[in-house]
């Protein structure tokens, strides 16, 4: 299937939505560029499937626009809209074939190759020799691949992915994931991928969308979110967090800037603290903290916990004034630290984040019910 060559740019134009009880969506602007991977990422509630729901043509939004390119399609049908959506139920016609599946669309629409198309289709995502199969013969896995053949098949200018590796195992959601971004890669539509995973976001996508309360609380590619969280919301949510409290102590000096952490003195980049901020929040993810003095900054804790996960050994090192720190630390050969044992941890300035302390300490954070 020949790459797309001419795919124009989503764009959202002061979108929101309001329920009778709540605001699900706040007025907003988005551009998703043309022919990218884009992720909508968010907890439950947070407005990215009712944002996804008005792409579609399932929602009407209260206010704002939604173009393709110059095209302004707010007042269309979902039916008009050359927008097509996979959701985590396959929903296959389970009396039809793959290959009747996938060319059902395009039959409908009298297209005289859909069989061509159809068998094109399902090479792409690599199902051609169980084309005449029917569903129920398939796999999780394979079915959700004949779902993404027969979106894809239609050539729509946006593809809507609603969180569709929820159902798959862990395993088979990470190949997927993969082929997902190949099969993205080699059609060059575009899609726009809304999902609560952030490890599945920081896989695919090219650029993410972090939403909170029906808002875009941080937009950027998935290394500067993780690198450069805005808030303390994305730092917790995209990942562990170490948030330290801190005061700036005095004026830059030599690239650094001098603060206090709980009788400690630390130094942070100058470049990364932002201006006029003086109570901070100190960031570092786990696996940027060092057991043992070899970074600048030092601070002496007791281990609580060591697991090993087989290419790292995750500690929680219980801190002076009680706060536990997370270090992840792989297992290259070195000696690995014992429960019980006193411990250096340490890290270099410039390997850390900064954010107004101001901030809830733990917005973001997800909790497992289990």
């Amino acid at each position: 299937m020949a790459a797309v060559t001419t795919t124009e740019d989503l764009r959202l134009v002061g979108i929101s939505k309001e329920f009778e009880t709540f605001t699900a969506v706040h007025p907003m602007d988005l551009t998703v560029p043309g022919g990218s991977f884009f992720a909508l990422l968010g907890p439950s509630g947070c407005g990215k499937t009712t944002t996804l729901r008005m792409v579609a043509g399932l929602e009407a939004p209260t206010s704002g626009s939604i173009l393709i390119g110059d095209k302004d399609i707010t007042g269309s049908k979902a039916y008009q809209r050359n927008v097509n959506t996979v959701f985590q139920s396959y929903a296959l016609f389970p009396h039809m074939s793959v290959l009747d599946n996938v060319a059902f669309g395009l039959k409908r629409k009298g297209d005289r190759n859909a069989m061509a198309k159809a068998v094109e289709a399902l090479d792409l995502v690599q199902l051609g020799p169980v084309a005449k199969k029917k569903p129920s013969q398939l796999s999780g896995g394979m079915q959700q691949r004949v779902a993404l053949a027969r979106a894809v098949v239609n050539r729509p200018d946006v593809l809507l992915l609603d969180e569709p590796l929820g159902a798959l195992d862990l395993k088979l959601r990470r190949q997927m994931q993969i082929e997902l971004k190949r099969i993205q890669s080699e059609v060059g539509l575009t899609f726009i991928h809304v999902t609560h995973d952030q490890e599945e976001a920081m896989t695919m996508a090219d650029t993410i969308a972090v939403m909170n309360a029906g808002r875009v609380e941080q937009l950027g590619d998935p290394a500067t979110l993780y690198e450069r969280p805005a808030s303390t919301f994305v730092a917790n949510f995209l990942g562990q967090s170490n948030l330290i409290e801190a005061s700036v102590t005095g004026p830059p000096s030599g690239g650094v800037v001098p603060a206090r952490a709980h009788g400690q003195d630390v130094v942070v980049s100058a470049e990364l603290l932002p201006a006029g901020l003086k109570d901070i929040w100190i960031g570092v993810r786990p696996e940027k903290l060092r057991l043992g003095g070899g970074g600048r900054n030092k601070m002496a804790g007791l281990v609580t916990d060591a697991s090993f996960t087989g290419v790292a050994t995750q500690y929680l090192v219980r801190m002076p004034w009680g706060f536990e720190v997370m270090v992840v630390q792989q297992n290259d050969g070195s000696a690995r630290a014992c429960v019980g044992e006193n411990v250096t941890v340490s890290w270099d300035p410039g390997q850390e984040f900064v954010l107004d302390q101001n901030q809830a300490e733990d917005a973001g954070v997800v909790v497992d019910h289990g």
